[in-house]
């Protein structure tokens, strides 16, 4: 009798444990050192720091004391090691002009922010797929005006985008309201009335990428000879076409979608600016022109960490697509 074989099922999970050990370790590195030079350069560009946040008329001994307080006269390293085990133990530190906890700074805005994110997220993929399956399999026309509207909303920024939006449907149509916010827990039509205008502009410019990420995809799946293999062997076209090419199709466009993600992160700020929706927009605009240092260092992580664990997801449903990708 030769060597026994290992069980299929059991070499699949440790292909898929070790394909999640891998992106879990290379998130954490991302991680580190997103934080490294975010730390660093912050305080090279951040100037006399203390006497910035008390002002030109403050006393030399005053600002000693600050910098002293806030731990600024040690040397850089010795900061970030001060900063970095607070962070270890869930610490982000302590805004330095509201004395709040960063933690509760950032969480009590997160939700806001990433019910426009990850609701801009559903929308760019379920209208991607459509409208690249339509250009890839329709061709003629369709595809024509596929590529022209993307190339207009690629081509259009976000804040003109949501200009246009409330002049429309806020103002001129009054479908819905200009600027505000409703929580979920206190009206779940308001919530979504709310928040339906400040997605659909965030959502507008991820669409045209990623269709067009489809729609070459699918093109190319379409000329492949396993195509006309299937069709050959009886299957319908729409079980070729959603069973067999648009699963070989959506991995490209998962990792387009996933480069999308951190742009969304980014057109948030302006976009809750522009509809005044009190997210984490709001505080980094804030935390920002003030010099918050703490309080931005803790929007980097946290943002580090959101872009960490959507790329992880994107990854394994790669993995799951595609399982050659797990051996890479």
């Amino acid at each position: 009798m030769g060597p026994a074989r290992p069980h299929p099922t059991l070499s699949k999970d440790s292909h898929m444990l070790s394909f999640i050990a891998r992106r879990v370790a290379s998130g954490i590195v991302l991680v580190i050192a997103i934080s490294v030079i975010a730390f660093a350069l912050l305080y090279a560009g951040g100037g006399d720091i203390a006497r910035r946040m008390l002002g030109e008329d403050a006393s030399p001994e005053t600002v000693a004391q600050k910098a002293t307080e806030l731990g600024l006269d040690q040397p850089l390293t010795q900061q970030f090691l001060t900063w970095a085990s607070g962070l270890i133990r869930g610490d982000l530190g302590t805004s330095w002009f509201t004395s709040q906890p960063v933690s509760d700074a950032i969480l009590s805005r997160l939700s806001v922010t990433l019910s426009l994110v990850f609701g801009a997220i559903v929308v760019v993929a379920f209208a991607s797929v459509i409208l690249g399956t339509l250009a890839a399999t329709r061709r003629g026309w369709i595809d024509t005006a596929v590529q022209v509207l993307s190339l207009l909303a690629t081509a259009i920024p976000a804040f003109l985008v949501a200009l246009g939006l409330v002049l429309v449907f806020a103002v001129n149509l009054g479908w819905f309201k200009p600027t505000g916010y409703v929580q979920f827990t206190d009206s779940p039509a308001g919530w979504l009335s709310s928040i339906t205008l400040p997605i659909t502009a965030l959502a507008l410019g991820g669409i045209a990428g990623v269709t067009q990420q489809i729609r070459g995809s699918m093109i190319d799946s379409l000329r492949g000879d396993y195509v006309r293999t299937l069709r050959s062997r009886g299957l319908n076209a729409p079980s070729v076409l959603f069973q067999h090419v648009l699963r070989n199709a959506a991995g490209p466009g998962l990792a387009v979608l996933g480069v999308q993600f951190v742009g969304l992160i980014g057109g948030a700020v302006i976009i809750e600016q522009i509809f005044a929706i009190p997210g984490m927009g709001q505080v980094a605009v804030t935390a920002t022109s003030q010099g918050d240092i703490p309080l931005v260092m803790g929007l980097v992580v946290v943002t580090a960490i959101l872009v960490v664990i959507l790329n992880l997801l994107v990854d394994l449903a790669q993995g799951w697509l595609n399982p050659k990708v797990r051996l890479s």
